[in-house]
């Protein structure tokens, strides 16, 4: 979709690219198994949600009711203030009980 208007949504197919290559790296370390994949995994699926949600909101916010009252700034810099204090709970205190239960 980006292709067909590349001047207008260029950065929808960055976004979609950065989401995609932190999903396959968070699929590599599950069926891979690397050391700690259990961290990689969680990381990788979280920052490519994060990173899709903003896409659909830098998109779609301004044609959204009540988002349309929101600066353009906010749409880029939401979704990570939201995701990012998420992903770090994970390795909050059960995030290391975690690791070590799906390491083996």
């Amino acid at each position: 979709m980006a292709a067909m208007r590349w001047a207008e949504d260029a950065y929808l197919f960055y976004l979609g690219l950065i989401a995609f290559g932190a999903a396959t790296i968070a699929y590599l370390a599950r069926t891979v198994r690397w050391s700690s994949w259990i961290r990689f995994h969680i990381v990788g699926m979280g920052l490519s949600y994060v990173v899709m949600l903003t896409a659909f909101y830098v998109d779609n916010g301004p044609r959204l009711p009540l988002y349309d009252r929101l600066p353009v700034l906010a749409f880029w810099v939401i979704p990570s203030l939201i995701g990012l204090p998420l992903i770090a709970r994970a390795f909050g205190p059960y995030g290391s009980q975690a690791c070590r239960r799906f390491s083996s």
